[in-house]
């Protein structure tokens, strides 16, 4: 019976290195991930800006056309904070499987396409709102 190598030194002839725990890093989802929050940021900030023209959907209404201010006001608020928090949770998760070393280019594509989806949404909303308008 042969005892085992010391833990320090050089290592031992004969004797394998003990295999690494972690995941290695995938440089290419690394930068493509970077890139795409980035973008997904970016796509955020666009969506925030455009939710403020919503605001004009509510220039018939008045004395002649009565509008559900309360559907536009959710539809607005909807579309102005809506893709900022789906961003949000998009780096969170894509941070976190990063650190796991995990593929996650996938997640700020889906968080541009969420952010996107909330957005229409929220306007769709907002246009509801206005009897007689579409969209």
């Amino acid at each position: 019976m042969t005892n085992p190598p010391p833990a320090y030194g050089p290592p031992v002839p004969g004797y394998a290195p003990a295999p690494s725990l972690r995941r290695p890093v995938v440089v290419w989802d690394l930068v493509t991930t970077i890139v795409l929050l980035v973008v997904a940021g970016a796509v955020a900030v666009g969506l925030t800006f455009f939710a403020f023209f919503l605001v004009f959907a509510s220039d018939p209404c008045g004395a002649s056309t009565v509008c559900d201010t309360d559907r536009m006001s959710a539809g607005f608020f909807l579309a102005l904070l809506g893709p900022g928090a789906v961003t949000l949770v998009a780096v969170i998760v894509a941070v976190v499987l990063l650190v796991l070393r995990r593929i996650s280019f996938w997640v700020p594509i889906m968080g541009i396409l969420l952010a996107v989806g909330v957005w229409v949404g929220g306007a769709a909303l907002v246009v509801s709102g206005v009897p007689g308008a579409s969209l």
